[in-house]
């Protein structure tokens, strides 16, 4: 059994495993050679547990990419689709393409077409890498002698691929409801790049995705050790718990599960279940709201709520780059990811007086930020940190930046609230929840809902506040089939929904009128 001053120092030297959060270099070493795309040393690799342990390192490292869950399906592109982030006023086209091209959905400039490329193939990356590991375990399994270390590797190779499958199916993939084109997408088992995926419609690629939660739900609901230890003692490297689980909010944990079978089952309009979920998360999962707590110790990522990260210890050096963050005197440019006053205004409109004390517009945005005209240019915080404050070689700081600092929000338990709200269909209980939301983010002198109608429509603004640099607002515009985006001038066409597959995966036919 790994020290824990062992694991720690492993962690602090090695840096590509902080995204996968303290397991040994060898670990990382071994799986370079073993990745979706390189298969060549498969037999080696599965015969013992340890093998199979990396590979499951390996699958979280290659979702933690930028071109995917690291930067572009969080902070930027995803974001763009959302016309979340601002624009110059003059000569954005070619000043900003990309960004010019995501917020105006033009998927026909090229600037767009090559990140769709990078995120479609960073997500069937990710795929591939954990059917990699599903058939090795299924076929090789016996060489994990442990019932219960082989059970939840083997959920957690299929929760990753049904979160990036139902992601695929998000951007790529017709609207949920009312949709008048119909879009065939890959559902991929397959383990090599010499072979082609099948594609499904929409109802069959629904049914194969919960096909995965179920199992992963099914393999981690007796395994998992978050129902006999906390969060914060898995955290802390246990001595008599095995490696395989320490740091379970850095992983797919049952919970984690439960809440992406939740998204799943919100985005496709099945309410009900999704409510069922909802309420009992709420009810009896690991966490609890950590909006107050979390935002007064500068921990910007609501860590303590996720219900699932991706810890990156890069990822302050990276995101105040893109979305240059907190630091003061910040010069933003126009390539930078910010918004303007106005648009900072807009987003607490719907709550008057919230800016008094709401925590996260407080603690959330640098209004401090200007732009090359000395104009104020608010700054996203959330992935910022004061690192003067918390050096790597400080006593306890290598476990704060991990878990509280470094850290991408997957999963959070608020919105597990919201779903649970827009899915009830009681007036007095959705009241109930957004009293107990609310005053997490230290604001309570709103007025009272009148009908559901009124609280769901709010919601939406729920959303484009809480979520901001998260990646959540434009798969909240397309579930809803919005004709309009807040600081979009232009009407939201169905196929704006959907993103165009690259030329070399599809054949255009499969798009029908």
């Amino acid at each position: 059994m790994t020290s824990k001053l062992e694991i720690m120092n492993t962690t602090i030297r090695n840096i590509i495993c902080a995204l996968c959060v303290v397991f040994s270099l060898t670990a990382c070493d071994d799986w370079l050679d073993v990745r979706g795309e390189n298969v060549q040393k498969e037999q080696d690799q599965y015969e013992a547990y340890k093998g199979f342990r990396d590979a499951l390192i390996g699958c979280y490292m290659t979702m933690g990419s930028r071109d995917i869950y690291g930067q572009k399906l969080t902070m930027t592109d995803v974001e763009n689709l959302a016309s979340l982030w601002v624009l110059p006023s003059s000569n954005a086209k070619t000043s900003v393409p990309l960004k010019y091209s995501m917020t105006y959905h033009d998927y026909s400039m090229d600037e767009a077409i090559t990140a769709i490329k990078s995120i479609y193939g960073g997500l069937f990356t990710t795929i591939s890498s954990a059917n990699v590991l599903i058939k090795n375990i299924e076929e090789k399994g016996n060489n994990v002698q442990d019932n219960q270390a082989r059970d939840v590797i083997l959920g957690e190779a299929y929760a990753i691929r049904a979160y990036c499958q139902l992601d695929l199916l998000r951007l790529f993939g017709q609207l949920p409801t009312g949709a008048t084109k119909q879009v065939k997408l890959p559902y991929s088992y397959t383990t090599g790049i010499d072979e082609m995926p099948s594609y499904f419609g929409y109802s069959e690629y629904v049914a194969n995705l919960k096909k995965d939660i179920d199992k992963a739900e099914s393999l981690l609901k007796n395994n998992d050790p978050i129902f006999e230890y906390t969060f914060n003692q898995l955290n802390n490297a246990p001595n008599d718990v095995s490696d395989l689980y320490y740091y379970r909010q850095a992983r797919l944990n049952y919970w984690a599960v439960r809440a992406l079978h939740a998204r799943m089952s919100l985005y496709i309009g099945d309410n009900s279940e999704a409510y069922t979920i909802a309420k009992d998360i709420i009810e009896n999962g690991p966490v609890t709201l950590s909006g107050v707590s979390d935002l007064r110790n500068g921990y910007n990522g609501l860590p303590s709520e996720c219900l699932f990260y991706m810890s990156k210890y890069d990822l302050n050096d990276y995101a105040s780059n893109i979305l240059r963050g907190g630091a003061e005197n910040i010069n933003v440019n126009a390539a930078d990811y910010a918004i303007s006053q106005d648009m900072l205004n807009d987003l607490y409109a719907s709550i008057p007086g919230s800016t008094a004390s709401h925590n996260r517009y407080l603690n959330e945005w640098n209004r401090m930020s200007l732009n090359n005209a000395n104009v104020p240019t608010p700054t996203l915080k959330k992935y910022w940190y004061d690192a003067s404050k918390y050096p790597a070689s400080g006593v306890g700081n290598a476990s704060t930046l991990m878990v509280k600092l470094q850290i991408i929000p997957m999963l959070r338990l608020s919105e597990v609230y919201l779903i649970a709200m827009e899915t009830s269909n009681s007036l007095e209980e959705v009241q109930q929840l957004y009293d107990t939301y609310m005053s997490n983010c230290a604001f309570t002198l709103y007025e009272p809902f009148t009908s559901l109608e009124q609280a769901r429509g709010e919601l939406v603004n729920e959303y484009r506040r809480e979520f901001f640099g998260e990646g959540q607002m434009f798969y909240t515009y397309k579930r809803k089939a919005a004709k309009s985006m807040l600081w979009n001038n232009e009407e939201i066409k169905e196929e704006d929904y959907i993103l165009p597959l690259p030329a070399t995966e599809y054949d255009p036919s499969l798009i029908k009128k």
